[in-house]
């Protein structure tokens, strides 16, 4: 049996090395491809790293670099809204009879320890922590739902941070208060989805400045991964390398009495059951 592994990017923006992390071992995966992207993915890169585990190098130094996001350069990042039934009813919003979709920047795709900028002119940048589903094989028209877990690569903790007046104040698409810099902080690490047992059975975290504001779980979900991915494949081509958010529980800033938006300063962690931790500090654009 394959021992678990999990996928990671370490160093500067820009020139990440792939590391496979097996227990406390980061193992340097150059030799494998140059990156942990789509064409890596789509050429049966998970299973090629499970059957080279024994021989990648330990990468040196690796505990002193920057934790990038597990994945690089995603092709799109396809986003859920209200797909939490508390959160939908903290905001006000209807129950949706389908999902809700939009888009957001894949550029805002940053590490899951990087600063989080917020916004010139922003007073109502929010957070919001997610299931993220990661593309491994091209998924379009998928008969149902049944098929689809087949075509995920794999999992991780995704921060869809939002900035609520340009998303809901100032007209027009979503998009505009979703892909803001560094509005999407992700990882630490790709789970391979053999490793997920059961992504409807996931807890989800989030502190602000060590205060807790939301704990839910996947379980709660109002459209399972599952069918989100189904659903998706009706309306577009969902190819590897490909980030959906699947949707946030009930804690965030616009449902709390005081609205408390973040600030400058500010330190966001967030946890999702074995995907592991995340942390930010919010800084002023």
């Amino acid at each position: 049996m394959t021992e678990p592994f999990t996928l990671a990017r370490l160093g500067d923006a820009g020139s990440e090395i792939p590391v496979v992390r097996v227990g406390d071992r980061a193992l340097d995966a150059r030799s494998l491809t140059a990156d942990f992207d789509g064409a890596f993915l789509a050429a049966d890169g998970i299973a090629r790293v499970a059957a080279a585990l024994d021989t990648l190098p330990e990468l040196d130094g690796a505990g002193g670099l920057r934790v990038g996001a597990p994945i690089a350069a995603p092709g799109k990042v396809v986003c859920i809204g209200l797909n939490y039934r508390d959160h939908a009813e903290e905001t006000g919003a209807a129950l949706p009879a389908e999902p809700v979709i939009f888009m957001k920047d894949p550029s805002t795709v940053v590490g899951p320890f990087d600063d989080v900028l917020i916004p010139r002119n922003s007073v109502k940048t929010d957070w919001e922590v997610e299931l993220g589903v990661v593309i491994g094989t091209t998924a379009r028209y998928l008969a149902s739902p049944d098929e689809a877990l087949a075509h995920v690569a794999g999992y991780a903790v995704s921060h869809d941070v939002s900035e609520r007046e340009f998303q809901l104040e100032r007209g027009g698409q979503w998009d505009k208060g979703k892909s803001c810099e560094t509005f999407n902080p992700l990882g630490p690490v790709l789970v391979p989805a053999a490793d997920v047992a059961d992504p409807q059975a996931l807890g989800l975290r989030l502190w602000v400045n060590g205060t807790p504001r939301q704990a839910g779980s996947t379980a709660n979900m109002l459209f399972s991964v599952a069918h989100v991915i189904w659903y998706l494949s009706q309306f577009m081509v969902l190819r590897p390398g490909d980030l959906i958010n699947t949707g946030t529980p009930a804690g965030v800033a616009l449902g709390i009495e005081g609205n408390p938006y973040l600030r400058a300063g500010d330190v966001v962690d967030l946890e999702i059951d074995g995907l592991g931790r995340a942390s930010q500090k919010l800084v002023q654009a």
